[in-house]
């Protein structure tokens, strides 16, 4: 059986236990990391043309290169 916390009977804990719910910060919600995700978008996009070519020289895939480099800039990889 879990025991619920001891409440406080002294001044001196009401005053203590009232002081740490003032001052404790709240635990913020847990969030994943390196979410796989749920969809692309299509989008137009306007790039320079060697930025374009850089990508394109290694042949098909350029599109997810792309994604993944600016992933990497956004930081979230």
């Amino acid at each position: 059986m879990a025991h619920s916390p001891r409440r406080p009977t002294s001044g001196k804990e009401r005053a203590e236990a009232l002081f740490k719910a003032a001052t404790t910060k709240p635990e913020a919600p847990k969030t994943k990391t390196n979410v796989i995700p749920t969809g692309k978008e299509q989008v137009s996009l306007r790039i320079d043309r060697d930025v374009l070519e850089h990508f394109q020289d290694d042949g098909p895939g350029w599109q997810d290169r792309i994604n993944a480099a600016l992933r990497v800039a956004a930081g979230l990889e």
